[in-house]
C-alpha cells in the first residue's frame, strides 16, 4: 500500500474515538513503520500541569496498533494491544509530541513495535 493510501486509511478511523479526543493524527509512513503527532495541551495534562503518562501510553498503543493494522491490511484479520510497556524520559507542558513506531517483528499472531517518542 502506498503512503497515501495508507495514511487515507489510519487517519479515516480517528472520528469518535480517542484518537481524535486527544487530536492524534498519522503523518508518515512506509514500509514497517508509522509515525504520528499529538498536541499537548491542557487536554493532556495531569492535575500538576505536565503531560499525563496516559496520554503519552495512548499514543504510543494507538501507533503501534494502526501500524499492525496496515500490516493485517486486506487479511480479514485486525489488531488488539497484547503489552505495552513505557519509559517516561522527560515532562513535556506545551508543544507536540511525534511518535515513531518501527517494525521489530512481524509475526502472522504477534507483532514488536518499538516506539520512540519525542
Amino acid at each position: 500500500m502506498d503512503k497515501k493510501h495508507a495514511l487515507a486509511m489510519v487517519n479515516g478511523l480517528l472520528r469518535d474515538t480517542l484518537m481524535e479526543t486527544l487530536g492524534i493524527r498519522y503523518t508518515d509512513a512506509g514500509d514497517g513503520f508509522l509515525e504520528a503527532a499529538m498536541p499537548v495541551d491542557s487536554r493532556h495534562h495531569q492535575p500538576m500541569g505536565i503531560l499525563h503518562g496516559g496520554a503519552t501510553a495512548a499514543l504510543a498503543e494507538s501507533v503501534a496498533s494502526a501500524a499492525s493494522g496496515l500490516a493485517l491490511a486486506g487479511t480479514g484479520r485486525r489488531p488488539v494491544g497484547l503489552d505495552l510497556g513505557i519509559n517516561h524520559i522527560r515532562s513535556v507542558t506545551t508543544g507536540e509530541l511525534k511518535a515513531r513506531a518501527e517494525a521489530v517483528h512481524l509475526g502472522r499472531s504477534t507483532h514488536l513495535w518499538q516506539i520512540r517518542i519525542v
